[in-house]
């Protein structure tokens, strides 16, 4: 294998699925089958990819020192490139909000459209990411001090708030007073919490395979890059929140 490793990124699925979605949006026959084709064929790929992954690190010793930097730099220039898709949205709420136009009225919120209140939910759920930032660092110190106990327990609860932010996230939707078709208003403020939303379940998924593995044994203080992964991640969901809670929901609510 040599010091570096290399993939097959599967680029079969990734054609069928961008295929199948055009296919799919423009109404063409077959175009969900092809869609749906495709993103089985991805996931299958991420599967069998990251089980390669866990059986060449854990179980074959094979990522040395200089193996270990591609999957670190790697997942740096990945949350990078999150926060710039998530930056964008952000921005669009915040051009909107600072310059209103005459069409919703040249007020902000727009004219007509009720808002929730910043301090009830919101406020909570962004007080409950931080809070899971902090079990998180508690649960890499438990590695780094070979505590493999104490570090599966502050990942459960890490998940556990996690799970609870994504049950308030719901609840907040199916009493918001908006939709997402409320103009300008409802799709920033859907599209910038919603996709929120989804890496935050994302990062759930990536902390309930790190406490299985921990449990199982698979993590050392010498070798845990995938729980430093999954730390790196949780902490940028965590301070992300910081941003749709300013621009949002307090800019928005006042």
């Amino acid at each position: 294998m040599g010091s570096f490793e290399q993939k097959d990124p599967g680029p079969i699925g990734a054609l069928a699925t961008t295929v199948g979605g055009v296919m799919y949006m423009h109404s063409f026959q077959g175009g969900a089958t092809l869609l749906s084709l495709g993103l089985i064929f991805i996931l299958y790929t991420m599967f069998v990819w990251w089980r390669d992954v866990l059986r060449e690190s854990t179980l074959e010793g094979h990522h040395t020192k200089v193996v270990q930097l591609g999957p670190r730099y790697g997942f740096i220039l990945f949350i990078v490139s999150e926060v710039m898709f998530l930056f964008a949205l952000f921005r669009a709420s915040s051009h909107s909000s600072l310059a209103p136009t005459v069409e919703i009225g040249g007020i902000w919120p727009p004219k007509g459209i009720a808002v929730l209140d910043p301090r009830e939910i919101p406020f909570l759920n962004t007080l409950i990411p931080l809070s899971s930032g902090a079990a998180v660092t508690w649960a890499h110190h438990a590695i780094l001090a070979g505590k493999e106990k104490r570090a599966v327990y502050a990942l459960v609860a890490t998940v556990s708030l996690a799970l609870v932010f994504t049950a308030f996230q719901g609840m907040e939707y199916y009493q918001a007073p908006s939709t997402i078709s409320d103009i300008i208003y409802g799709s920033t403020f859907f599209l910038a919490t919603g996709f929120h939303g989804f890496h935050v379940i994302i990062g759930t998924l990536f902390s309930i395979v790190c406490g299985i593995r921990q449990y199982l044994g698979h993590l050392t203080k010498e070798h845990h890059v995938g729980f430093e992964a999954a730390a790196w991640y949780w902490h940028f969901v965590d301070v992300v929140r910081l941003f749709p809670f300013v621009s949002i929901y307090w800019w928005g609510g006042i």
